[in-house]
């Protein structure tokens, strides 16, 4: 499926009916969705023929978008009932397979080659979005995750990424363009600057640069 087609069939994708403030719960836009799954198949080969796991999956975008993508299987996961259900109906719409579960992100078990995700920005309940790594970490080869984009936050987020035993591998700067959702939002939708952070585990990240320099060798000989 080409980028304009994939962001044309998520545009199509019914919102989440009651997110929780709490949670920081919102939308994530089909331009910005289409763009974390593009560079992590892309770029990377990390959705078509791989297992995906979708942290906080909200309403289905990256969960669908993943299906759409070619993936070989994508669970999606989100503690609001609600939202869960508007994933399987927005999965029925467009006639994908994809699993999903009610519950917090610590339920899930099993290996995964890939997590995409959108968590919490941690504003409202400081280090939520700490969690949500430490998860993708535990649970896949290589997590795609979105966070606003300030020098302070990447200079934190890189180094607990670290001692959570992860290698921040690129960061894409985006944008995401957030619905109106709650009642003190005025605006229609407002721009927020974020930051998409591939991460690898540090064991992974061992192994690559081991492959790199044993190749780097043999050409050398």
């Amino acid at each position: 499926m080409r980028k304009r087609q994939l962001e044309l069939a998520l545009s199509r994708l019914r919102h989440s009916p009651s997110p929780i403030l709490s949670l920081e719960a919102y939308d994530l836009d089909p331009k910005a969705a289409t763009e974390l799954l593009y560079i992590a198949e892309e770029k990377y080969h990390d959705i078509a023929d791989r297992s995906v796991v979708d942290l906080g999956c909200g309403s289905g975008i990256l969960t669908i978008g993943a299906a759409l993508l070619g993936c070989k299987d994508v669970l999606g996961i989100d503690i609001n009932k609600e939202s869960v259900l508007t994933a399987r109906e927005n999965s029925n719409k467009l006639g994908v397979d994809i699993d999903l579960m009610v519950g917090d992100i610590a339920v899930v078990r099993g290996k995964f080659d890939t997590a995409v995700m959108n968590p919490p920005f941690g504003t409202r309940t400081r280090g939520a979005d700490v969690v949500f790594l430490q998860r993708a970490i535990e649970l896949s080869k290589v997590a795609y995750s979105l966070h606003k984009r300030t020098e302070r936050s990447r200079q934190f987020l890189s180094e607990r990424i670290r001692k959570m035993g992860g290698h921040v591998d690129a960061v894409f700067e985006l944008e995401v363009t957030i619905p109106r959702t709650y009642e003190f939002h005025r605006e229609r939708s407002h721009r927020v600057a974020v930051d998409l952070y591939r991460i690898t585990s540090q064991s992974a990240a061992a192994i690559l640069r081991a492959s790199s320099n044993s190749l780097s060798r043999g050409h050398e000989t």
